[in-house]
C-alpha cells in the first residue's frame, strides 16, 4: 500500500505550504496506539514507549515539531551570550515524561513553564544544559533534522565558542607573569 502525500495549510491561512503524509496501514496504525499515541493526543498524550537507544532520535523529532532554540546577547550582562533549547506540549504529563527520561539519559533538569496566553508547557533548557543535549539530538551529520532549526543552533554555537576563546585569551593575559 503506498502512503499519500499532499499538502496543507496552518489554520487562518489559505495558502497549502505544509506537507503531511497520510497513512493506510491498519497494522502501523495499531503500533501508534500501542506505544503511546492516539488520536486527539495534543492535551491527553503522556509517555510514549520507546527504546533509550531510539529516545534522541525521538526527541529531535519532537523538537523539529514541536520544539524551538532561541539565543540573544543579554543586556545585563556585557558580552553574555545565552541560548535555550525548548520543548513544547499541550499535556503537562508529556512534559514531565520527557523531563524524567532526558535527566535519566543525560542528567540534566531543564525547567518547565506554562504560558498563559496558549496553555501550553515549555521544557527549557539553558546554555549550560543545552551543550550537553544539543550533541545527543544531532550526534552525527547523516541524521534527518530540520534545516532551518539546525543552522541556528549550528550559528549560536559559533558565537559561544568564539566568546569562549575570547575569555581564554583574556585569562591567559590577566594570568600570564609580567
Amino acid at each position: 500500500m503506498q502512503n499519500v502525500i499532499g499538502k496543507k495549510s496552518s489554520g487562518s491561512q489559505k495558502e497549502k505550504k505544509y506537507f503531511v503524509v497520510q497513512f493506510g496501514d491498519i497494522n502501523f496504525y495499531k503500533f501508534l496506539i500501542n506505544v503511546g499515541l492516539m488520536t486527539n493526543k495534543t492535551k491527553i498524550i503522556s509517555s510514549i514507549k520507546i527504546p533509550y537507544e531510539c529516545f534522541f532520535d525521538f526527541l529531535r523529532g519532537h523538537f523539529d515539531g514541536d520544539g524551538s532554540f532561541y539565543s540573544y546577547w543579554d543586556p545585563r550582562w556585557k558580552s553574555s551570550f545565552m541560548f535555550y533549547t525548548t520543548f513544547v506540549s499541550a499535556s503537562k504529563n508529556h512534559i514531565d515524561w520527557l523531563r524524567k527520561i532526558i535527566f535519566k539519559l543525560v542528567k540534566i533538569k531543564g525547567h518547565i513553564t506554562k504560558s498563559i496566553s496558549d496553555s501550553t508547557y515549555q521544557l527549557k533548557y539553558a546554555k549550560s544544559e543545552s551543550l550537553k543535549l544539543l550533541p545527543k539530538l544531532s550526534y552525527n551529520k547523516s541524521v534527518a533534522y530540520l534545516s532551518r532549526k539546525r543552522i541556528k543552533i549550528e550559528k549560536a554555537l559559533k558565537v559561544n565558542n568564539k566568546q569562549l576563546l575570547n575569555y581564554a585569551r583574556v585569562e591567559k593575559l590577566v594570568n600570564s607573569p609580567a
